[in-house]
């Protein structure tokens, strides 16, 4: 509504095209109100394209597809992402969460750095976390977990994946220290979706949302979304980076979260299951190094 073009990368179609439906909808609405601030336009600037990040293929494709667009780019918000009860292997032999909510977004991150990099404006990189990390153990050994169901603990992995975006704003940020792309991470609260569709008999979590909402810790969809647009737009955040945001505040986070040790093994475990699928030039800029006077490619053990 402040007048951006909004690229709506999503799974579907049909449910896209619904929520941009829902959203110019809103908007006139707004100008009804005589809301300031709104952009003179007809209609907001929407535009589908397609992203699945349970596919490695279907995000190179996307990152590929909006490249061949011409567009420029100002921001990135990760904001996918999925919750499972039951563990579930993708195409990719990775379990879903890991890579839907974790490894793709790092693919993509990786695959726009360059592009990012070489922008004239400023770029921010925002991940949609979660306070959900608390609940998540280290252990890499065990970071893809393709094991039984019993031995799976949904809160544990869906922590995880929470977990990992946090160190990789911490690592991404200390790569681009003195570029223009800054970096940061968001807790939006806990806010009533469909996420937790599938959770519907899991006594634990109807507990959680059973507790939440008796204290009034639920939020609607617009209001999780406020700390994300505030860390996307906001004119007077330009150049702050590697912060952790609840509320439009920047707040601490566990110990874990701030090992620098246990950060760069985490990347260098992400970049050993990823880097085929970089070029050099992407490695590069993913390190902070000069892909013109590398000699050459940065290799990871995985």
């Amino acid at each position: 509504m402040l007048g951006g073009t909004v690229i709506m990368a999503c799974r579907s179609e049909d449910d896209a095209m619904k929520a941009m439906r829902q959203m110019d909808k809103e908007y006139k609405e707004e100008i009804e109100k005589g809301t300031k601030g709104l952009t003179d336009c007809d209609e907001l600037s929407l535009i589908y394209m397609k992203l699945d990040l349970s596919s490695f293929q279907s995000t190179k494709d996307f990152v590929q597809e909006y490249k061949d667009s011409g567009r420029s780019i100002d921001g990135i918000v990760c904001n996918a992402g999925i919750s499972k009860a039951k563990p579930v292997e993708t195409g990719d032999g990775f379990e879903s969460m890991l890579q839907v909510n974790y490894l793709s977004h790092f693919l993509m991150i990786g695959l726009f750095l360059p592009m990012l990099k070489k922008s004239v404006n400023e770029c921010r990189i925002v991940f949609v976390s979660s306070d959900a990390y608390r609940f998540a153990r280290y252990d890499l050994s065990t970071m893809n977990y393709l094991g039984p169901l019993e031995g799976f603990g949904f809160l544990d992995y869906y922590g995880r994946s929470k977990l990992y975006q946090i160190m990789q704003m911490y690592c991404l940020g200390r790569r681009l220290r003195d570029t223009n792309v800054t970096v940061t991470c968001v807790h939006p609260g806990m806010v009533e979706t469909d996420i937790g569709a599938e959770f519907k008999d899991v006594k634990v979590y109807q507990a959680m949302l059973t507790v939440g909402r008796l204290i009034g810790l639920m939020r609607t969809p617009l209001v999780g979304a406020t700390t994300v647009i505030n860390c996307a737009v906001n004119p007077q955040l330009k150049g702050v980076t590697g912060f952790y945001y609840k509320d439009c505040t920047p707040t601490s986070v566990s110990s874990l979260c701030k090992d620098e040790m246990k950060q760069e093994q985490l990347w260098i475990k992400t970049m050993a299951l990823l880097q085929e699928h970089f070029t050099q030039e992407e490695i590069c800029c993913l390190e902070g190094a000069d892909p013109e006077s590398a000699e050459q490619k940065l290799g990871y053990e995985s």
